[in-house]
């Protein structure tokens, strides 16, 4: 099973362009992230600058606006995020918990959908797409 572990900072949505941690803050990060690729589990991850540097793409009558960031609704943004592969819940959840995040910072923990998920009408569409289905973190992958 994977899943994605994502970190939303408190306050990281009023972040000025270029905000990055300290030096401190990335060694502890570091050293979990070293902690996760020698149980075999990490799959990917990256840190993501703040959403004062970012752009959303809504979508009115098929047509895209970008809106430049900061966002002024948001509330909770992401900081960044891992893709690991567990056993299952439960042992998802015990990594997150093992994160060196700060009191600012929460981790929340999202399955990732498996073409196996979907109904077989799904699968069907799916499967006429495998180049797709053979990419890293692509839904077919098991």
């Amino acid at each position: 099973m994977r899943f994605m572990m994502l970190m939303i900072p408190k306050g990281y949505e009023t972040a000025e362009p270029g905000t990055m941690p300290d030096a401190e803050g990335v060694d502890a990060m570091m050293k979990y992230n070293r902690a996760l690729q020698e149980a075999g589990i990490l799959r990917g991850l990256d840190g993501l600058h703040p959403p004062s540097m970012g752009a959303r793409i809504s979508f009115s009558k098929g047509k895209p606006i970008v809106t430049d960031g900061p966002f002024a609704e948001a509330k909770e943004v992401l900081g960044g995020y891992w893709m690991i592969e567990v056993a299952s819940r439960e042992e998802a959840i015990a990594w997150a918990s093992r994160c060196p995040a700060s009191d600012n910072e929460i981790i929340e923990i999202r399955q990732v959908q498996e073409l196996s998920d979907f109904p077989a009408d799904v699968q069907e569409v799916a499967a006429d797409f495998p180049e797709i289905q053979a990419q890293p973190g692509g839904r077919g992958r098991t």
